[in-house]
C-alpha cells in the first residue's frame, strides 16, 4: 500500500503512478498521449505533478518525473 503523504503514489490495479513534484494545485495540464502522461501545471506554468498511465511501460517517464522531484527538493533544501 502506498503512503498517501508520499510524493509518489502507485496503484497496481490500474498501473498508474502520480508523482507530486511540488506543493500547490494543478490549474492546467499538458497531455502527452504518446507517453501516456498528463503533466499537471501550477499557476506559474511549471509542473506540480506527473500522472503516468501504464507506468510499467514507461520507465523513462518515471525517471523524468523522479528527476524533477529530486531537482525541486534539492532547490528547497538549498534555500
Amino acid at each position: 500500500m502506498t503512503d498517501p503523504h508520499s510524493p509518489v503514489l502507485y496503484d497496481p490495479d490500474t498501473d498508474s503512478m502520480y508523482v507530486k513534484v511540488r506543493p500547490g494545485p494543478g490549474v492546467d495540464s499538458r497531455i502527452d498521449d504518446a507517453r501516456d502522461l498528463v503533466i499537471d501545471l501550477g499557476e506559474d506554468g511549471e509542473p506540480v505533478g506527473y500522472d503516468i498511465q501504464y507506468a510499467s511501460r514507461h520507465p523513462d517517464v518515471i525517471a523524468e518525473a523522479l528527476a524533477a522531484l529530486r531537482a525541486l527538493r534539492g532547490e528547497a533544501r538549498a534555500a
